[in-house]
């Protein structure tokens, strides 16, 4: 999906991964509730019903919080992008928090487990041993299951909070209100914010639009794309949602992809929405543009700005993402000369002694792979700065219970991975608000980037 990553409405994992993974996981195994392990945590529920006790994991000087991380290593041949040293990133941010104080008087105590992320046996995994064996209150980073299924386990099973990425508002609602904080937005929501622009200005006037995605964006494209579609009152083409099946072999996607494209081409259909990382990579969108060049491409997520780039760097003209349109925040560039990276940077190099790349950096790894440090410092800060930011508030008396009340009313909060708009209140858990229509355009040097259709605006999508 989420999904993800820097200044983009969906934040977190870097794209290549994302997809990468996504391509050889059985999405389709994971929906049963057979995958779930672990059971509901009694002491999580007693120490958080109480708004005057402490939570699990909450001691008079420390709060102890897991910080998740994928092994990068039992994925490298599948992606071209890794990253390294990752808990020395997310030290950095910790160890700032506790210079300063703290949390209420309180030092985080960070305990670290990685997971392979290929099925849900990893993170479920991670789940069991940080919730129950190490007794978190938190759990925080990069914890990726396209199914839901970890982090049901983490929020629902165990009654804790998690702050994480790659988050659709499906799995957020298979667990309490509030104890799951996303600091990016929902495929859902940056869909209808999507909509919402691309009708104010008129980009689907005199459109045919087929909605592409795979079998994780099934709930997306029926409940929300299909829908607000009709609502404009647009014209719809058939719609289609591949199997994407468990390994990296996308022969049976493909086939049913060109019996779409067949049909598109016989409805006259010449815009396709896109849902999600899978059908988004190069993979598809090359068929897509190769057999219908003149077509309209939508987007609901702004990954596909790093699938364009391999494009570029491929070698690939014209580019097939050329003027693919999307939803997003400030522009990488953008983001790179303001002040939440600067502030992010900043802490990255006062403790690791390193100076933070730009979104325009290659740091060159073995086997020609490249080195998401970038990615790593802008999910750490932000992470690390939204559980800040909200515990802090909450004050001396840390559990469950006082955690929701005051995510419910939080109101406006600074999200340092994005641009100045960001929100937290009861009903919306997702917390990107920075908005404007983009596309892509491979003549942006070094090697393409968004081009802004509007300004950015606060929006909440509610």
């Amino acid at each position: 999906m989420t999904r993800h990553r820097a200044p983009r409405a969906r934040l977190g994992f870097t794209a290549t991964v994302v997809v990468s993974i996504g391509l050889v996981m059985s999405l389709a195994a994971f929906g049963g509730s057979s995958a779930k392990i672990g059971s509901s945590s009694p002491e999580a529920t007693t120490a958080s019903s109480s708004s005057g006790n402490v939570g699990v994991g909450v001691t008079p000087k420390s709060i102890k919080v897991g910080i998740a991380l994928a092994n990068f290593d039992c994925v490298k041949n599948f992606v071209d992008s890794i990253r390294e040293h990752q808990d020395q990133v997310y030290q950095a941010f910790i160890d700032n928090i506790n210079a300063k104080g703290g949390i209420a008087g309180r030092k985080i105590k960070a305990v670290y487990d990685s997971y392979c992320p290929l099925g849900s046996a990893g993170p479920l995994a991670v789940c069991t041993k940080l919730t129950d064996d190490d007794k978190v209150f938190a759990v925080i980073g990069t914890f990726v299951d396209f199914s839901g299924d970890a982090q049901t386990c983490v929020a629902n099973q165990h009654h804790r909070v998690l702050m994480t990425f790659n988050l659709t508002q499906a799995i957020m609602n298979q667990s309490p209100p509030g104890l799951i904080i996303y600091p990016g937005a929902t495929n859902e929501r940056t869909v209808r914010i999507l909509l919402q622009l691309l009708n104010k200005e008129r980009v689907l006037k005199g459109k045919k639009v087929a909605v592409l995605g795979g079998s994780a964006e099934a709930s997306t494209v029926n409940k929300t794309i299909v829908p607000g579609l009709k609502k404009l009152k647009v014209p719809l083409g058939s719609t289609a949602l591949l199997s994407i099946n468990g390994t990296a072999d996308t022969t049976a996607a493909q086939a049913q992809l060109d019996s779409f494209i067949e049909k598109w081409k016989g409805q006259h259909v010449n815009a396709i929405f896109l849902s999600g990382d899978e059908v988004s990579s190069k993979a598809f969108v090359t068929k897509l543009r190769a057999e219908m060049p003149k077509v309209t491409l939508i987007s609901d997520t702004t990954d596909t700005r790093d699938f364009a780039k391999q494009e570029t760097h491929a070698g690939v003209n014209p580019n097939p993402y050329q003027g693919l349109i999307t939803a997003g925040g400030p522009t990488p560039a953008e983001y790179d000369k303001g002040a939440n990276y600067a502030y992010c940077a900043a802490i990255y190099k006062k403790y690791t002694k390193k100076t933070a790349p730009k979104s325009t950096t290659v740091i060159k790894a073995p086997g020609g792979k490249t080195v998401d440090t970038y990615g790593s410092i802008n999910d750490a800060c932000q992470a690390m700065t939204a559980f800040h930011d909200v515990a802090a508030r909450v004050g001396k008396n840390l559990n469950n219970a006082n955690w929701v009340k005051t995510v419910n009313s939080y109101g406006n909060i600074t999200n340092r991975g994005s641009g100045p708009y960001s929100s937290l209140h009861s009903g919306k858990y997702d917390i990107e608000d920075n908005f404007r229509l983009q596309k892509f355009d491979s003549s942006i040097k070094p090697d393409g980037d968004w081009k802004a259709i509007t300004p950015v605006e606060n929006i909440t999508g509610q």
